[in-house]
């Protein structure tokens, strides 16, 4: 503050003397008798005023420069190489760090969330947090802001620079933080004094490492003692770090180290090569071996533009882990057992059998997840990779754990905001209770939270092929455990919220998996205005706003939305909005294959199935016309106003968003929530890892339709449907079709199928959608 305070009161004075040069020309005439000698004198005093104003304020700038890239070091222990480096620079290190080193504060807010949802399970466990290379103390200053420092029952800073260790010093006694101790030591022997009187084994809640382990030559030493000192079941590692990695050698090493965590080659070698020069090294074994080390809880991998922006873009990542030796069991079991999978898992130990004649003896590191026998003839390596992210997770196992494929990175976003079927006639028909379980496409959730509302079965399997399908129902599965109303609605209702990024590092993101917290950390602007405009839905809804304000009939849309009567919505609508929906250039958009992908999310296959039946301009007629004389969109028929207006409302909103839904979904620590497992796969394959008769009750949509008549496929799912169903267990979907071909497939495997609504013209809706042409069941009777 002090140097910009100069800064600004030698410009003033420059301006000063220029606003008034001509008076002050005069008087430098007068005394020196030449105009020549007063403009030379003017200039000077100018320009001397302008370079002391600028050295003033990039005094920090300039001493940054001059210790990183050009003062010689003349040292060879890492000690006094350190010394030497910041000694000169030690007093505007944090004034020059804020955009080289990102990430710090999104770490530490994160671990302050993670911290808060252990200590809730175990709230008399010791605090303490041990900060390797932590400088001059500026992330405690910055942790204070998430989690109290007041809180933690002791603190340790850990560097071997005693000119850092000063500025720490300085800050926390300005601070009046008299608990906090600084320890001058080299990381990989760090000691803290309660040692000497006890086994320091478990000992240690949080440990950060922040820009610190680039920069610790012996690494494996330094986090195998982290890893010896961590509490198994209460201990946090939280790093954030410059980085580089190649291409991962196998899916479950990818899916550990997450979304865009490659780096291309010539990123690897020149960032490698410009931060040895600092005696930094990007090699990546550094964060291979932590990752090994330890179990990840939270990854995100960024790049840093601060130089140039998108042209300079340093690689940097911020990770959270636990201790390997933590208890699994319970999310073992989740994936195992009631996913029915081993995909993704790594539980298996991949053991090699050695004969003794060879003379190895067996490695114990660490226990495998599951045991095997070996014969006496041999001895076996138990060596075990760690496992998914999943298995580490603090939360409820909702996100069963996958390797990402080709077929999910088609997939760029979420195709649905808003689930597109009504859950009410469903509940007519599922007649379900707390002994049944589902199966559902995800879609964006609205109906599977409106079955566990209404009805708490005991497992509700969510599948879909779109990861960011699973990513939408993690996400509003964690805002009702950690949101108050208001927050949630103002994100799923109004689809807005302006602080959408602090809630889910500060508060979300401790049940959030690490994929999902990925692409809401990636896809952070989501609800800066609205939500419900994005995704591939979202161009629909898009279209629909342009063309209501060609056509001027917006506010006929609002009024239609507020109507106070049915006959007051029937007449807005024959009088101002049929017109503009059902001429000619809407049908003729309707009917090209691309907009019906892109923004509808209707397949060809579905699109062919209308055709076959009829025109489109009758399909869409016989969807929309008998809606508004049936519904009342202002009380409870919410999905046309949320197409219409972009939102809902109170009173016309999926159940999951009234107050006594998110209360049933919030109540006895989210119990309801507990039935539900995501599947980022293909229903046949998520029914293949299922037992036989596991099922109860399936739901899926209009899932059917976008297979080609005939396929092998659809007699393939079938097939997984009958054995998986217990007898009296059945399948409801919808078609675009009256009569859908593959029912037919249904009768040849032995089900009984029903048509429980077919739509017969423009006059009655089979629901408050009406999208479909028909709803059906399929029972297993044996």
């Amino acid at each position: 503050m002090a140097t910009v305070s100069r800064a600004l009161l030698l410009i003033g004075s420059a301006l000063i003397v220029y606003i008034e040069r001509r008076y002050v020309s005069e008087a430098i005439t007068y005394w020196t008798g030449s105009s020549t000698i007063a403009a030379f004198i003017l200039l000077g005093c100018s320009l001397t005023a302008f370079v002391l104003a600028l050295g003033s304020a990039l005094r920090p700038q300039l001493k940054f420069i001059w210790h990183c890239f050009i003062r010689p070091l003349h040292a060879s222990d890492q000690r006094t190489r350190l010394d030497n480096f910041y000694k000169g620079q030690a007093d505007v290190y944090d004034a020059t760090r804020g955009g080289l080193l990102r990430g710090r504060n999104t770490m530490l807010n994160l671990s302050a969330s993670h911290i808060r949802t252990m200590r809730a399970k175990n709230p008399k466990q010791k605090l303490i947090w041990v900060d390797i290379g932590g400088g001059t103390g500026h992330n405690v200053e910055l942790m204070d802001r998430h989690f109290p420092v007041s809180s933690f029952d002791a603190i340790y800073l850990i560097d071997l620079c005693e000119p850092l260790l000063q500025v720490a010093r300085d800050r926390f006694a300005k601070r009046g933080w008299t608990d906090i101790t600084v320890l001058c030591q080299d990381a990989i022997e760090f000691a803290l004094p309660e040692w000497v009187r006890s086994d320091p084994k478990g000992s240690v809640s949080f440990v950060t490492l922040s820009y610190s382990l680039s920069m610790i030559p012996n690494f494996y030493a330094l986090l195998d003692r982290i890893d010896y000192v961590l509490s198994p079941e209460n201990g946090l590692l939280s790093v954030v770090d410059f980085y580089t990695s190649g291409k991962q050698p196998s899916l479950h090493e990818k899916a550990i180290g997450g979304t865009s965590k490659e780096c291309g080659w010539l990123s690897r070698w020149f960032w490698q090569i410009w931060f040895d020069f600092d005696h930094v090294s990007l090699s990546p074994h550094r964060r291979d071996y932590l990752e090994y080390k330890f179990g990840t809880v939270k990854t995100y991998n960024g790049r840093n533009r601060f130089v140039i922006p998108f042209i300079v873009r340093i690689p940097y990542y911020i990770w959270l882990g636990r201790s390997r030796s933590c208890d699994v069991s319970r999310f073992c079991h989740a994936f195992e057992v009631e996913g029915g999978n081993m995909l993704g898992n790594c539980s298996p130990a991949s053991f090699t059998t050695i004969k003794d004649s060879e003379t190895i003896p067996p490695l114990e590191i660490g226990e495998p997840v599951l045991k095997t026998q070996a014969s006496h003839a041999d001895a076996l390596i138990t060596v075990t990779p760690p496992l998914s992210s999943f298995h580490y997770h603090l939360g409820k196992p909702w996100r069963l754990p996958y390797y990402e494929q080709a077929i999910h990175k088609a997939f760029r976003t979420f195709i649905y905001s808003f689930t597109w079927e009504d859950p009410e006639v469903d509940m007519k028909y599922l007649n379900i209770g707390p002994e049944d379980s589902m199966l559902v496409i995800t879609s964006a959730g609205d109906n599977a939270l409106h079955y566990a509302i209404a009805a708490h079965p005991k497992r509700i399997h969510c599948v879909d092929m779109n990861p960011c399908q699973g990513h939408l129902l993690e996400l509003k599965l964690a805002a009702v455990q950690t949101l108050g109303y208001e927050d949630f609605f103002a994100m799923f209702g109004d689809g807005h919220h302006p602080k959408f990024r602090a809630l889910l590092d500060s508060k979300i993101a401790p049940l959030l998996s690490s994929i999902a917290y990925q692409f809401w950390h990636i896809n952070d602007n989501a609800f800066f205005k609205a939500f419900y405009l994005k995704g591939y839905s979202g161009w629909a809804l898009r279209l629909a706003r342009v063309i209501f304000s060609i056509a001027g009939v917006s506010k006929d849309v609002e009024a239609l939305c507020n109507a106070g009567s049915i006959a007051q919505q029937e007449q807005i609508w024959r009088e101002k909005l049929k017109p503009v929906l059902l001429n000619p250039v809407v049908i003729a958009m309707l009917k090209s294959p691309i907009f019906c992908w892109n923004a509808l999310g209707v397949p060809l296959n579905q699109r062919r199935m209308v055709l076959d039946e009829g025109t489109m301009y009758e399909f869409v007629r016989d969807t929309l016309n008998p809606l508004p004389s049936t519904y009342s969109f202002k009380d409870g028929a919410y999905f046309y106003p949320l197409t219409l207006l972009g939102r809902y409302t109170p009173s016309s909103c999926p159940e999951y968003l009234t107050r006594s839904g998110f209360q049933a979904l919030n109540a006895n620590n989210g119990e309801a929530t507990d039935a539900f497992r995501l599947h980022t796969d293909s229903i046949y394959n998520v029914l293949r890892g299922l037992t036989s008769w596991s099922l109860t009750r399936a739901v899926i949509m209009d899932h059917l339709d976008w297979f080609s008549p005939g396929t092998k496929d659809v007699d393939d799912e079938v097939d997984q449907f009958y054995r998986v169903l217990l007898p009296g267990g059945f399948v409801l979907w919808r078609s675009a079709a009256r009569k859908p071909w593959y029912c037919d497939v249904f009768e040849r495997k032995g089900f009984t199928v029903t048509a429980l609504g077919v739509r017969k013209g423009p006059e009655v809706p089979l629901d408050r959608v009406n999208m479909y042409a028909s709803f059906w069941r399929a029972a297993k009777t044996k």
